[in-house]
Order: C-alpha cells, then structure tokens, then sequence
C-alpha cells in the first residue's frame, strides 16, 4: 500500500537532510591551492640537497686536485627551481653543455661548464702549469680531454646522490641550438650551480635536472624523514639493546716504562724484570683503545679483576 507524503512532510525531509549534511561539513577546511606550486620543493627538502651537493663539491675538489696535481675549488653556490628557458637564457654564448642520462629514471639533464675554467684544466692535463687562457671554442683533442673531465665529474655525482639513487652517465656535447631540445622549456627544473676555481680561472658548472627527477626526489627525502619520525624511538632502543650484547676488547695496562736492552738480552723463562714503578703506581683500563679509569689489578674469586679509581682521560 503506497502512502502519500503531504507537503509538510516533504518539507521536515529536506530540512532533516540539510541538517546531517552540514552537521558532516562543519570539521571541513576550505583552502586556496595554486597548481602553479604542484611540485615545489621545499626549503627543508632544498637544504637537504644542498647537503648532498656539498658532498659532491668536496669530494670534486679532492678527486680533480689529486689529477691535475694543482690546487682546484669546487663549492656550491645555489639549488633552485627554475622554468628550464630561464636556464637558457642564463647560459653564456661560450660555454660547454652536454646531456646527461640519468637512470634508472630514463631521463636526461644538462650540464653547462663556462669556458674559462677549460684552458687550464687541459694545459695541467698535458703537463703545463694551468695558465689561464681566453674563452674560445675548443679543438678536437681538447674536446676529447674535456669530455673525459665531465665523465670524472659524472661519476662523483653518482656517488654523492646514491641517498636518491641515482646513476650520471655522460652522454656527449650539444650545441646550445639543440639543448633547448632536450626538456620542456616551460618544464620547471631544478637547478644547481658550483663555482669551480682551478689555478687563476674561475668559472661556473651549472646543472638542470626535469621535473621527474625533483618528483623522484621529492619521494624519496619524504619517505626517508617518515621512517625516521616514525621508528626514532624504537631503532634508537633496539640500537642500544644490540650494542649492549656486543663484546669489546679490555686490557688493563701499566704506565709505558724504559728498560735496558742488556736486561731483556738475559731474559730467561722465570726471570724477573724490574720496572722502576712505585707499588702505588696505578694501571688504567682501557676498552675499544679508548682510556676509561685509572685502576688497580685485583683478583675475584680465581679470576683477575680491576679495581676502579678515578676516571680516565678519553685517549685512544
């Protein structure tokens, strides 16, 4: 028997819906969102690969000071996001650019090295003293020098962002008229600038990575802080519990005394050697190599022990 529902009862129905509806909405939070920043890095996640660069810039600087035998600076100057047009425009008319495979994201960055920083390098390559020269394009042999320089760079790149897992392959030289070729321009990437200094020369390296790898990025720093925060406390417990059943070496040592060549030439099983110490000269324990306390030899039992005095200086 179908019932028929008068126009005050439809009217107690909707008002009753309204109801729960705005009973449900009232915790919602409504806030603005520009697409424009979908992708940003943060300032926390820049610092944080400026802490990977430093690295990069460091061991740079050891790896190319020990080739050229000569003195090389390689330091950070800035991490930032940029449309990759905005990277164009700020690359010089002579400069070396390259393209860089990265895997296993399958994509490609490139990589822009000022001229000026060139003709030194390859003069301490082929034995000179590093003298500065002009910027100028450079001949065959010196492109073959250089692009062995970009590979060496390429491979500490590697190995400062194993954290991200990502591998620098060089690829080869383009020209600036097809670089624009490589990524979007209006991608918007993440830049990296180092200032390299080698003998009188200065110059800057500049990288442009696409977007995916700051999408990679993004992932792996945010998934690196989450285990973090979220397992501090029980690794930190389960750290101590693991170390407190490690076992260490321990040797109680008396002070370093002198004796006489002669008396040890003598020496027989059952002889007695004099140390010149004082009877209350005290020994000290020392675990791992590190000096913990001043101590007495004691015995326990049928066991030797040591008798703790005072705190020992921490000395390897």
């Amino acid at each position: 028997m179908e019932k028929e529902l008068g126009q005050e009862e439809i009217d107690a129905l909707f008002k009753a819906a309204r109801s729960r509806a705005a009973a449900n909405d009232s915790g919602a939070r409504v806030l603005p969102w520009s697409f424009s920043r979908s992708g940003q890095i943060s300032n926390e996640q820049l610092r944080a690969i400026s802490m990977l660069n430093d690295i990069f810039a460091r061991n740079l600087t050891h790896h190319l000071g020990a080739w050229f035998r000569s003195r090389v600076q390689v330091s950070l100057v800035s991490a930032e996001q940029m449309p990759f047009s905005e990277f164009l425009d700020r690359v010089p008319e002579l400069a070396w650019v390259s393209s860089v495979r990265l895997e296993p994201l399958h994509a490609v960055a490139v990589l822009e090295m000022d001229l000026t920083t060139a003709p030194p390098m390859i003069d301490l390559l082929l034995g000179g003293d590093g003298r500065a020269g002009e910027a100028r394009e450079l001949t065959d042999i010196e492109e073959s020098i250089l692009a062995g320089i970009v590979e060496a760079i390429c491979r500490e790149l590697t190995t400062a962002w194993v954290p991200v897992g990502l591998t620098f392959l060089f690829e080869k030289r383009q020209m600036q008229t097809q670089t624009a070729r490589l990524i979007s321009v209006s991608e918007k990437t993440l830049c990296l600038s180092f200032e390299l200094r080698v003998s009188e020369a200065s110059g800057l390296l500049n990288l442009a990575f696409p977007a995916v790898v700051s999408n990679a990025i993004l992932r792996r720093l945010g998934g690196e802080r989450a285990r973090q925060s979220r397992h501090t406390g029980e690794t930190r417990d389960r750290m101590r519990e693991l170390a407190g059943r490690c076992r260490t070496e321990a040797a109680l040592d008396l002070p370093p005394v002198r004796v006489p060549v002669a008396e040890l030439g003598g020496l027989r099983r059952g002889s007695l050697v004099r140390l010149n110490l004082p009877a209350t000269a005290t020994a000290r324990l020392h675990a791992g190599g590190v000096s913990l306390f001043e101590a007495a030899p004691v015995g326990r039992g049928d066991r030797r022990a040591a008798h703790l005095i005072a705190p020992g200086e921490a000395r390897s």
